[in-house]
């Protein structure tokens, strides 16, 4: 008997498994074929706008993700370097086959983890609670929990014009057996859609018609841990283009032709990654549409077609295909193909991951109602570590808003849920200067020690960076340097300055870095003083708590307003039907999602400020009540 199975070797199952052997627990991670083990089917990279943060959040709180892609990176760049450090992330092209290797060779050295190659087909579920899994070869295996992380592979097909196939991505084989069971459980299955674009050989491409786009000659890191330096130690290009008139005519001419516009398509697709088809009948003003070449590994000789997903018929898509700058004589490797699955409606879930419907069941990924590989990995990080917690008798670890994208990600799904892929973006985040991708340590690290995914030394040195950063912030008031050296240095870049400046006053002017303060040091010969391996991750530290400062504390107060909400907790015995005066939709909301809190019931859709002082008023009572009997 183990105490923990993990269904599906994804990103949320590598994720789910490593948190629950890190805390100590017999956990067995199974899946259907382990050289699948943190595949990417779909893109070939690691970040972007929020999602690069989510990386680096999950690498603060223990997991392996961010380690990997730093592993099996071919191209890093910092996205929107030039705005404030709110919207900064991180994006790595990665070689796809070796980060799926890597990631199975480091599974392979984790304490109290075994891996199986089997397909779960049942769920052993008993008085509500669950029990364990059966494979498809009728073996039953026991737990005192489970976590599904089943990615697109329930009930899947996938879907090119009329034509059809029951099976999941990259030819794997589908499970009909999960689905039924969540189904004969209770739980309400939603139908879902993604899609991946075609592989073509990149030999046979012209790449002299596209523009070459290089990623930052910095090498990045997500990993807030040394050590973790890439493998094959290269810097490789992709190429931007733009769709066309002839090919938008293509499309417009065959819509009927297209799993999506034909009927074909039950599922409801993302929002954020829409099709090639769905772009040119959505956005028809636009004359042309982003398209990149992106290399998937230097094993193979071949590039995905970023921002060319279709579920047109082959003959098609090939139309379509040849009328892209430079694929005029290409060889395709793979056609694109839609994808449907199954899904849970992610009302359904409490803030730890684990199901209303069966006890100690958690689920994380797509499972959810989320695309994308960081989502996926975030909360499978945290179902694995709130799955072990509750066998250990812990409270779950719940992040707040305020406190991680993982957070803001679990609160939207579990409180006003999703009928579409849900994709993470910073606009979704109210807090975002406060959850920037350099501080994700410092908001969650201390988390990851407490439960026990994050080791005393790495604990021991987040200490120390936090000390040093306070350490600089007062040698940044007392040092000085002289205004000849200022001026000489910064000549047409500020004003003249009449008298020396403290390092302080320089660092709050817009027009200057971290990387000037460097310099001015140098020329003054002075130092500071920094007892940290990473000099410039606390110089940007100091930079960004001075140049925002007001943001940030306003930010955080508004931050704290809210807390105050959530930690009003709202009794699990409420009886909604006894709460006069709320609006019948506030009323029915309730009753389904059971918030755990005031401020988790004033994020619900469609409630309305005075539901919820209503609701305040009577939680009080209840309170009151129960203080007096």
């Amino acid at each position: 008997m183990y105490d923990l199975i993990v269904v599906g070797a994804g990103h949320a199952g590598c994720e789910a498994a490593i948190a629950s052997s890190k805390m100590g627990l017999k956990t067995l991670l199974i899946t259907g074929n382990l050289n699948m083990t943190g595949s990417m089917p779909c893109n070939p990279s690691i970040g972007g706008p929020a999602k690069g943060v989510v990386v680096r959040e999950i690498d603060a709180l223990g997991g392996y993700m961010g380690k990997n892609a730093d592993m099996c990176q071919i191209q890093t760049k910092m996205l929107n370097s030039s705005k404030g450090p709110a919207v900064r992330a991180l994006r790595f092209q990665i070689d796809k086959l070796l980060y799926a290797r890597e990631m199975l060779k480091y599974l392979k050295t984790v304490n109290n983890l075994t891996l199986m190659e089997k397909i779960v087909n049942d769920l052993i579920i008993e008085n509500k609670t669950i029990k364990g899994i059966v494979t498809l070869d009728g073996e039953r295996i026991e737990s005192k929990a489970v976590v599904l992380t089943t990615g697109t592979y329930l009930a899947s097909r996938i879907l090119r014009g009329h034509w059809t196939s029951p099976e999941g991505p990259d030819g794997q084989q589908t499970s009909y057996g999960i689905s039924k069971a969540l189904r004969d459980a209770g739980f309400t299955i939603l139908r879902l859609k993604t899609g991946t674009p075609a592989r073509i050989k990149a030999s046979t491409i012209d790449f002299s018609q596209t523009q070459v786009e290089m990623g930052d000659e910095k090498t990045w890191h997500y990993s807030f841990d040394k050590g973790y330096n890439s493998i094959l130690n290269v810097k490789v290009p992709c190429y931007l283009t733009y769709t066309n008139e002839a090919i938008h005519n293509i499309i417009k001419s065959n819509l009927k032709e297209s799993a999506m516009y034909g009927g074909v398509v039950e599922g409801v697709g993302p929002r954020y990654c829409p099709s090639i088809e769905d772009k040119v009948v959505k956005f028809s003003d636009k004359e042309r549409h982003q398209i990149f070449y992106e290399p998937e590994s230097l094993d193979i000789d071949q590039e995905y077609i970023q921002g060319f997903s279709t579920s047109m018929p082959v003959e098609i898509q090939d139309k379509m295909i040849r009328e892209l700058p430079g694929l005029r004589n290409c060889e395709v490797i793979r056609y694109a193909y839609a994808i449907e699955y199954d899904a849970i409606d992610p009302l359904e879930l409490w803030p730890s991951l684990e199901t209303k419907v069966v006890n100690n069941l958690f689920t994380a990924g797509q499972i959810n109602g989320t695309s994308g590989y960081e989502e996926a990995a975030g909360q499978g990080l945290i179902a694995g570590i709130n799955a072990s917690l509750k066998i250990l008798g812990k409270e779950p670890l719940i992040l707040s808003r305020d406190e991680a994208y993982i957070g803001v990600m679990i609160d939207d799904l579990v409180t006003k849920g999703t009928k579409e892929p849900y994709r993470l973006l910073t606009s979704r985040a109210e807090y975002r200067l406060l959850l920037r991708h350099d501080n994700a340590d410092i908001r969650l690290r201390e988390y990851g020690y407490k439960v026990g995914t994050i080791s005393k030394e790495q604990y021991d040195r987040l200490n120390q960076k936090k000390k040093s950063i306070e350490s600089v912030k007062e040698q940044f008031k007392s040092k000085k340097i002289h205004l000849d050296i200022i001026n000489e240095y910064l000549n047409g870049r500020i004003e003249a300055v009449r008298e020396s400046q403290t390092l302080e006053n320089l660092i709050k002017r817009p027009e200057i870095d971290f990387n000037d303060i460097k310099v001015l040091l140098d020329k003054a010969n002075t130092k500071l003083n920094i007892d940290y391996d990473d000099i410039d991750e606390i110089l940007e530290a100091v930079e960004i708590s001075y140049k925002y400062d007001g943001y940030i504390k306003k930010a955080k107060d508004q931050a704290n307003k809210m807390k105050a909400y959530d930690a009003k907790q709202i009794p699990d015995d409420i009886n909604y039907d006894d709460v006069d005066n709320i609006a019948l939709e506030a009323r029915e909301k309730f009753k389904k999602i059971k918030p755990k809190t005031i401020g988790q019931a004033s994020r619900i859709s469609g409630v309305n400020p005075a539901d919820i002082s209503v609701l305040v008023v009577y939680v009080e009572k209840m309170r009151r009540e129960a203080n007096e009997i």
